[in-house]
Protein backbone atom coordinates (compact mmCIF):
# COMPACT_ATOMS: atom_id res chain seq x y z
CA UNK A 1 0.00 0.00 0.00
CA UNK A 2 1.31 3.44 -0.92
CA UNK A 3 1.64 5.89 1.94
CA UNK A 4 0.55 9.34 0.70
CA UNK A 5 2.36 10.90 3.67
CA UNK A 6 5.89 10.67 2.31
CA UNK A 7 8.79 13.12 2.51
CA UNK A 8 7.59 15.02 -0.57
CA UNK A 9 4.10 15.46 0.90
CA UNK A 10 5.44 16.98 4.11
CA UNK A 11 8.09 19.07 2.35
CA UNK A 12 5.29 20.70 0.37
CA UNK A 13 3.81 21.74 3.73
CA UNK A 14 7.17 23.24 4.74
CA UNK A 15 7.30 25.08 1.41
CA UNK A 16 3.89 26.60 2.18
CA UNK A 17 5.43 27.99 5.37
CA UNK A 18 8.39 29.33 3.38
CA UNK A 19 5.93 31.12 1.07
CA UNK A 20 4.31 32.70 4.13
CA UNK A 21 7.72 33.93 5.27
CA UNK A 22 8.37 35.31 1.79
CA UNK A 23 5.09 37.24 1.87
CA UNK A 24 6.09 38.76 5.23
CA UNK A 25 9.51 39.86 3.97
CA UNK A 26 11.32 37.17 5.94
CA UNK A 27 13.98 34.96 4.40
CA UNK A 28 11.72 32.23 2.99
CA UNK A 29 12.52 29.19 5.08
CA UNK A 30 9.68 27.03 6.35
CA UNK A 31 9.67 24.13 8.76
CA UNK A 32 7.24 21.59 10.11
CA UNK A 33 7.65 18.78 12.61
CA UNK A 34 5.75 15.56 12.18
CA UNK A 35 5.12 12.62 14.49
CA UNK A 36 3.30 9.52 13.22
CA UNK A 37 2.21 11.33 10.02
CA UNK A 38 0.69 14.20 12.06
CA UNK A 39 1.97 17.77 11.82
CA UNK A 40 2.58 19.01 15.37
CA UNK A 41 4.53 22.18 14.56
CA UNK A 42 4.34 24.52 11.59
CA UNK A 43 6.37 27.70 11.29
CA UNK A 44 8.77 29.84 9.29
CA UNK A 45 11.56 32.35 9.83
CA UNK A 46 10.57 35.18 12.17
CA UNK A 47 13.90 36.97 12.59
CA UNK A 48 12.68 40.29 11.16
CA UNK A 49 9.33 40.32 12.92
CA UNK A 50 10.82 39.42 16.28
CA UNK A 51 14.14 41.27 15.83
CA UNK A 52 15.77 38.04 16.94
CA UNK A 53 18.64 36.40 15.09
CA UNK A 54 17.74 33.07 16.73
CA UNK A 55 14.16 33.04 15.39
CA UNK A 56 14.95 30.64 12.56
CA UNK A 57 12.17 28.36 11.32
CA UNK A 58 13.79 25.30 12.90
CA UNK A 59 14.14 26.97 16.31
CA UNK A 60 10.50 28.02 16.24
CA UNK A 61 9.46 24.50 15.22
CA UNK A 62 11.50 22.84 17.99
CA UNK A 63 9.88 25.07 20.62
CA UNK A 64 6.41 24.53 19.23
CA UNK A 65 6.79 20.75 19.01
CA UNK A 66 8.26 20.49 22.51
CA UNK A 67 5.33 22.51 23.86
CA UNK A 68 2.88 20.28 22.00
CA UNK A 69 4.50 17.09 23.30
CA UNK A 70 5.06 18.41 26.81
CA UNK A 71 8.74 17.47 26.79
CA UNK A 72 12.06 18.61 25.39
CA UNK A 73 12.98 15.52 23.37
CA UNK A 74 11.78 15.01 19.81
CA UNK A 75 13.15 11.50 19.42
CA UNK A 76 10.09 10.20 17.57
CA UNK A 77 9.73 13.23 15.30
CA UNK A 78 10.78 14.31 11.83
CA UNK A 79 11.71 17.89 10.92
CA UNK A 80 10.99 19.02 7.36
CA UNK A 81 12.78 22.25 6.53
CA UNK A 82 13.22 23.94 3.17
CA UNK A 83 16.88 24.90 3.71
CA UNK A 84 19.72 22.92 5.28
CA UNK A 85 19.92 23.90 8.96
CA UNK A 86 22.70 26.23 10.08
CA UNK A 87 25.03 25.24 12.90
CA UNK A 88 22.89 27.01 15.54
CA UNK A 89 19.80 25.08 14.48
CA UNK A 90 21.76 21.84 14.09
CA UNK A 91 23.02 22.26 17.66
CA UNK A 92 19.47 22.69 18.95
CA UNK A 93 18.36 19.71 16.87
CA UNK A 94 21.21 17.68 18.39
CA UNK A 95 20.00 18.46 21.91
CA UNK A 96 16.36 17.74 20.97
CA UNK A 97 17.43 14.24 19.84
CA UNK A 98 15.20 14.54 16.78
CA UNK A 99 14.92 11.24 14.90
CA UNK A 100 15.00 12.52 11.34
CA UNK A 101 15.76 15.73 9.46
CA UNK A 102 14.59 16.18 5.88
CA UNK A 103 15.71 19.31 4.09
CA UNK A 104 15.29 20.78 0.65
CA UNK A 105 18.01 23.13 -0.58
CA UNK A 106 21.61 22.76 0.55
CA UNK A 107 23.34 25.77 2.14
CA UNK A 108 26.91 25.46 0.92
CA UNK A 109 28.03 28.57 2.83
CA UNK A 110 26.29 28.35 6.21
CA UNK A 111 24.81 24.87 6.43
CA UNK A 112 25.68 22.47 9.22
CA UNK A 113 27.58 20.17 6.86
CA UNK A 114 29.91 22.93 5.65
CA UNK A 115 30.39 24.16 9.22
CA UNK A 116 31.16 20.65 10.45
CA UNK A 117 28.38 20.66 13.04
CA UNK A 118 27.47 17.30 14.56
CA UNK A 119 23.93 16.01 14.77
CA UNK A 120 22.79 13.43 17.29
CA UNK A 121 24.25 10.03 16.30
CA UNK A 122 20.76 8.53 15.96
CA UNK A 123 19.42 11.33 13.72
CA UNK A 124 18.77 10.29 10.13
CA UNK A 125 19.25 12.98 7.46
CA UNK A 126 17.60 13.10 4.04
CA UNK A 127 18.70 15.91 1.73
CA UNK A 128 17.40 17.36 -1.51
CA UNK A 129 13.64 16.83 -1.21
CA UNK A 130 12.03 19.51 -3.44
CA UNK A 131 15.40 21.27 -3.44
CA UNK A 132 14.75 23.06 -6.74
CA UNK A 133 11.51 24.60 -5.48
CA UNK A 134 13.08 25.68 -2.18
CA UNK A 135 16.14 27.10 -3.91
CA UNK A 136 14.06 28.98 -6.49
CA UNK A 137 12.05 30.70 -3.75
CA UNK A 138 15.22 31.76 -1.91
CA UNK A 139 16.81 33.06 -5.12
CA UNK A 140 13.68 35.03 -6.02
CA UNK A 141 13.63 36.58 -2.54
CA UNK A 142 17.26 37.73 -2.68
CA UNK A 143 16.98 39.03 -6.26
CA UNK A 144 14.01 41.16 -5.21
CA UNK A 145 15.87 42.37 -2.10
CA UNK A 146 18.87 43.45 -4.21
CA UNK A 147 16.63 45.27 -6.68
CA UNK A 148 14.99 47.24 -3.86
CA UNK A 149 18.31 48.47 -2.49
Amino acid sequence: MINPFDDTYFMKKALQEAETAYEKGEIPVGAIIVVEDRVIARTHNLTELLNDVTAHAEMQAITSAANFLGGKYLNKCTLYVTLEPCQMCAGALYWSQISKIVYGAADDQRGFKTMGTQLHPKTEVVAGILAEEASALLKRFFIEKRNLN
